[in-house]
């Protein structure tokens, strides 16, 4: 399905700037399976990479100046030079590339002038990193159409910087990774702290599943207090217990846990605290079940991470919650939210007969609340990351 999209970004690319790109590169958005917030404290993540995708055409220019415009962005070309680049010199859509291109010249890199054509067909505010996917899409373009040489794990960290310090959403370093490092048919076991990684095969078809994922069309963001707050106050707990991170704190279950989150003195942090050592201890618990063969058993895990997300991090909604209960009761083996939170999308780990069954439920769920959206489904097949298209 990409080449035939990568011709239509080039014609488009022909059709606003007069001229043929240099060339078209795609960076796919992601779902996470399991390890939510736990990237900014050091710890696991298992993203899969989607089919959808950010796609970028691009030419360079010779005088400084900087053209970017979108297919999404309501039509117009938005214009500025490389010289002014500085966190708010660029709002809105265009924040994005203008990040890239500045996180690159600030990091020691010339860069030209240049112009830039954007599609994506990654659901916007979803919490499938279509941010992440767009840059990680420029950012790749750039250092592979300028001869950079930045591998792989550096630019998702460069592209981590570029939505941090110049778009201003606190966000860790899993989506970029994601989107950059992905492999098809697998899902990526990546350490935050020491970009490590490895492919863990996921053959969902040889194990007669499918992954649903549920858009709650509740759309989240980034860089509202809400993220940052939580961010914040897992350092704050970091710093209590003496530790870099979390990650630090030995996975500890029962009197062992409880007896550690008692040295917090509130308990907004003891839960925060709980939700990103249980998590991660579900990372690797999914790992493992994967290496075995075993993703059935992956379904209470993934469960298990919705009810910490619900009850002790306070990052779900009433949507994310009715998606999940109906779908359990429908007959899934288990779902939760994936991504940052507070709307966005479920996944759903069920076998395909009963995806019929699980969709109507959770669709007529949603139109029993009068102001809710309707929900929106697509099953996910383990995709490439970030690629040169043509």
């Amino acid at each position: 399905m990409n080449q035939p999209h990568a011709a239509v970004v080039a014609e488009e690319f022909a059709a606003l700037y007069g001229r043929e790109p240099e060339g078209v590169w795609q960076a796919p958005g992601r779902i996470n399976l399991i390890g939510e917030h736990t990237d900014y404290n050091d710890g696991f993540v298992l993203p899969v990479a989607l089919p959808h995708a950010a796609r970028v055409a691009v030419a360079r220019r010779d005088d400084g100046v900087v053209r970017v415009h979108s297919s999404q962005g309501g039509g117009s070309v938005v214009e500025f030079t490389v010289e002014s680049l500085a966190p708010g010199s660029v709002a809105g859509w265009a924040a994005y590339p203008a990040g890239a291109l500045w996180v690159l010249r600030e990091g020691g890199h010339a860069v030209p002038g240049i112009d830039l054509h954007l599609d994506s067909d990654v659901p916007f505010g979803a919490g499938l990193s279509s941010s992440a996917a767009l840059q990680c899409a420029v950012l790749l373009a750039c250092d592979e159409l300028l001869g950079l040489g930045i591998d792989r794990p550096s630019l998702a960290r460069l592209a981590q910087r570029a939505e941090n310090d110049y778009v201003g959403a606190p966000v860790g370093v899993m989506d970029q990774t994601a989107s950059l490092c992905c492999a098809e048919g697998a899902a990526l076991f990546l350490d935050t702290r020491d970009m490590s990684q490895r492919q863990v095969p996921l053959d969902l078809a040889a194990a007669g599943l499918v992954l649903l994922v549920v858009d709650t069309r509740v759309e989240h963001g980034h860089a509202d207090g809400a993220y940052r707050q939580r961010r914040e106050g897992c350092e704050r707990s970091a710093d209590l217990l003496g530790v870099k991170a979390l990650r630090d704190v030995e996975a500890a279950s029962g009197p062992d846990l409880d007896a550690l989150l008692d040295r917090l003195p509130e308990e907004e942090l003891r839960r925060l605290t709980r939700h990103v050592v249980t998590e991660n201890a579900r990372v690797l618990e999914a790992v493992r079940l994967l290496d075995e063969g075993g993703l059935r058993a992956l379904g209470p895990v993934l469960t298990a991470g919705h009810a910490s997300q619900r009850d002790d991090f306070a990052i779900s909604c009433a949507q994310s919650d009715t998606a999940v209960d109906t779908a359990l009761v429908a007959g899934a083996l288990g779902a939760r939210q994936t991504g940052g939170g507070f709307g966005g999308c479920v996944i759903v780990l069920t076998e395909p007969a009963l995806v019929p069954g699980i969709t109507a439920a959770i669709a007529a769920a949603y139109a029993a609340q009068e102001s809710w959206n309707a929900p929106a489904f697509f099953t996910a097949t383990p995709a490439p990351g970030a690629r040169r298209m043509r």
